[in-house]
């Protein structure tokens, strides 16, 4: 009894094809009846009906069996039982159904698979909307792949995403320079081999107007820019960046940065090959400048064996997308200098958004052996910036260590530390096990001195028990 377009709505939202398993819906939703397969059909962008081709039979088979509607080959290399799946894909690349294919989706390829792909996309494809290619990581290293500009034609100007892991660029990549309709651009995994210069994104980066999100990912550390000065002030704006994640020395970040502008940008990830050299002149232009980034008042410090800073705003709570992390990666460097790093980064060049923090959590996903390898002094460096904090998400562990590196100080330090501290909260779930004795003496010394703290203990859950008074009952 529903009207068409109300059938249409829901079928939008039963059709999504950003999940998996429902973005193939629609099959079943036209073997219903003869007037919701009418329906379906009727309303193929609204619905974004799109047909799923894995190569297990010729593309020719499948296109006889439905309505004339965009492709999307899918494939993991990983997985396929045959190499006849492979040969109908490529035979599906190769055919007079190409431009029918909306978007190509193929991981995991090895040498034998790239050098075919390769061989069959010499030519433009029309239609194409969405790529994304990989190769294995364990590729033998004496085989060079890389993208010719050749591939797609060079030419690929209705290309909105385009996702690549492990594959080489020449020196200018010709298919980033006619990608003007880009919205995401994802590059993963660069191998030396597949360097593109700073210089060289830059430039590509100038067509791409539309762009929204960003990822530089290299694999090993780039070839070092820094010989090179900076280039001049006049950069080009990027009117709808919002997301960007890099994953590289700093330099390059640096160099990159002087070329750009994002006035909209409300996430980004840095992860730094750190050589110790603290200051960012450009990534601290750019977060300075960016208006979001100044309400981020909770933060969250992950350690592990790479240690990461992420700041956020208090809405992600419930669900938020913004986002700043910041994440130092130092090889084979003790942990202890790793936290360091990362506290004299944001010490130094992010102060400001720093010190605006509320609420600050500490996970720990190592050891608790490594904390025995930190100096009081680190502690102190790590939690000073954090001059607004007012609630402490500690582990046990974490908070005996903490807070027996405080009481090594006079008691005004202690009261300086972390001055608008309000409430501990100590995890896990069961109450105080351990040396509960620098925390005691902790929380007792800030009463004394007008600044009284409350411990909690429980669960990232939510649930807290107020165990102040049990800690100080005695005193």
């Amino acid at each position: 009894m529903l009207p068409d377009d109300v059938l249409v709505e829901i079928f939008f939202y039963v059709n999504n094809w950003d999940i998996p398993d429902l973005r193939s819906s629609w099959h079943v939703l036209v073997h219903v009846c003869r007037r919701w397969r009418s329906v379906v059909f009727a309303s193929p962008r609204r619905l974004n009906l799109r047909l799923e081709y894995e190569g297990h039979r010729p593309i020719s088979e499948m296109l006889d069996l439905w309505p004339v509607l965009p492709v999307t080959l899918l494939s993991s290399l990983s997985v396929l039982p045959t190499y006849q799946r492979w040969d109908n894909l490529v035979a599906a690349l190769e055919s007079e159904h190409y431009n029918c294919i909306r978007e190509i989706h193929i991981h995991d390829m090895l040498k034998p698979h790239w050098e075919r792909l390769l061989a069959s996309t010499r030519k433009p494809f029309p239609e194409l909307t969405h790529l994304e290619l990989s190769v294995a990581l364990l590729l033998d290293s004496n085989v060079l792949l890389v993208l010719p500009d050749s591939f797609l034609g060079g030419c690929a100007p209705r290309l909105q995403t385009l996702s690549l892991d492990s594959i080489p660029f020449p020196p200018i990549p010709k298919l980033l320079l006619s990608a003007n309709g880009l919205v995401t651009l994802s590059i993963r995994n660069i191998p030396h081999s597949g360097y593109i210069s700073p210089d060289a994104m830059a430039t590509a980066l100038t067509v791409m107007t539309k762009l929204e999100s960003l990822e530089l990912h290299f694999f090993f550390p780039p070839p070092d820019p820094a010989s090179r000065p900076l280039p001049p002030h006049t950069r080009f704006v990027h009117p709808a960046l919002t997301r960007f994640t890099f994953n590289g020395v700093q330099k390059y970040l640096e160099y990159l940065l002087a070329r750009i502008e994002t006035p909209l940008l409300d996430y980004i990830a840095v992860t730094f090959s750190m050589d110790f050299n603290f200051d960012l002149p450009q990534l601290q232009r750019l977060i300075g400048h960016t208006e979001v980034f100044k309400t981020f008042n909770h933060a969250e410090l992950v350690i592990d064996h790479l240690i990461r800073l992420d700041l956020y705003p208090k809405t992600r709570a419930v669900y938020h997308h913004q986002l700043l992390g910041l994440a130092i990666s130092c090889g084979d460097l003790e942990l202890d200098r790793k936290l360091s790093s990362l506290a004299q980064v944001y010490s130094s060049s992010f102060f400001p958004l720093i010190s605006a923090v509320e609420e600050l959590k500490i996970v720990d996903y190592l050891s608790p052996d490594w904390e025995d390898d930190m100096e009081n002094t680190q502690w102190l460096e790590l939690l000073g910036p954090f001059t607004a904090l007012k609630n402490l998400y500690l582990s046990n562990d974490i908070a005996s260590h903490v807070f027996s590196a405080l009481l090594d100080f006079s008691v005004e330090r202690v009261t300086e530390v972390l001055p608008a501290l309000q409430s501990l909260f100590i995890y896990p779930e069961y109450l105080l096990e351990g040396p509960q004795e620098p925390i005691k003496i902790f929380v007792t010394t800030r009463r004394r001195a007008g600044r009284p703290v409350s411990v909690h203990c429980g669960s990232w859950s939510g649930r807290w028990v107020d165990i102040t008074e049990d800690l100080t009952s005695g005193d």
